[in-house]
C-alpha cells in the first residue's frame, strides 16, 4: 500500500497564499504522476494541477498563473504553492499519485481544508 499525507491547509484572507505538501510513503513502489484535486461543498471533485515524474505540469484554467505545482522525486513529495487566493478556491484539497507496486493504481490522501475568507 502507498500512503499519502498532506499538510499546509488552513484559513487565509483573500489575496493571501498557502503552500500544500503531500508525501507518499510505503515500500516497493514507483510513482509517475502526482497532483491535486479539490472538492468544494455541493460540487464535484475537480483537477487542480498535476505533474509527471519528468516535471511536466498541467493546470486547471481557474488556477493558471496563481498556483504552481512542483515535486521532489527523492522525497516522493509534491507541493502546491497557491497565491492570490480567492473565496472560490475554498475546498478540501486532495493529493493523489499514480504508482506502480504490484500493478498501477491511484492512491489518495485524506484531504486538507483550505478556506479563503473575503
Amino acid at each position: 500500500q502507498v500512503q499519502l499525507v498532506e499538510s499546509g491547509g488552513g484559513l487565509v484572507q483573500a489575496g493571501g497564499s498557502l503552500r500544500l505538501s503531500c508525501t507518499a510513503s510505503g515500500s516497493g513502489f514507483s510513482i509517475n504522476n502526482m497532483g491535486w484535486y479539490r472538492q468544494a461543498p455541493g460540487k464535484q471533485r475537480e483537477l487542480v494541477a498535476t505533474i509527471n515524474r519528468g516535471g511536466s505540469t498541467d493546470y486547471a484554467d481557474s488556477v493558471k498563473g496563481r498556483f504552481t505545482i512542483s515535486r521532489d522525486n527523492a522525497k516522493n513529495t509534491v507541493y502546491l504553492q497557491m497565491n492570490s487566493l480567492n473565496p472560490e478556491d475554498t475546498a478540501v484539497y486532495f493529493c493523489y499519485c499514480n504508482a506502480f507496486k504490484v500493478g498501477w493504481a491511484t492512491y489518495w490522501g485524506q484531504g486538507t481544508q483550505v478556506t479563503v475568507s473575503s
